[in-house]
């Protein structure tokens, strides 16, 4: 198992129930993979560098997990095909 940090943009128009339910949706693609997720924290709305998508702020959540070699690709493809989910990062932690 490697350890991970995911940052990911969503929606700024979901409120916090369904901020929680994408939250547990993207600890449900880590959990289903085999990892774990360590920590998780909700930094907020914020105002974004630049407008994705036409919007200009989005909510961030970042998170530490745990993930086996082969899970990272699968996790991305995962949030790709998640709506509200605007930019996501993943890298290993280290390589920064």
């Amino acid at each position: 198992m490697r350890d991970y940090e995911l940052t990911l943009i969503a929606r700024p128009e979901l409120d916090e129930t369904a901020l929680a339910a994408l939250i547990d949706k993207v600890g449900g693609f880590i959990t289903g993979s085999g990892g774990q997720a360590i920590q998780t924290e909700k930094w907020g709305r914020r105002q974004m560098a630049y407008p994705i998508k036409k919007i200009g702020e989005g909510q961030y959540v970042f998170m530490r997990v745990q993930l086996p070699t082969q899970a990272p690709r699968e996790l991305e493809r995962q949030l790709q095909l998640t709506e509200d989910v605007l930019r996501y990062l993943l890298v290993r932690e280290g390589e920064y």
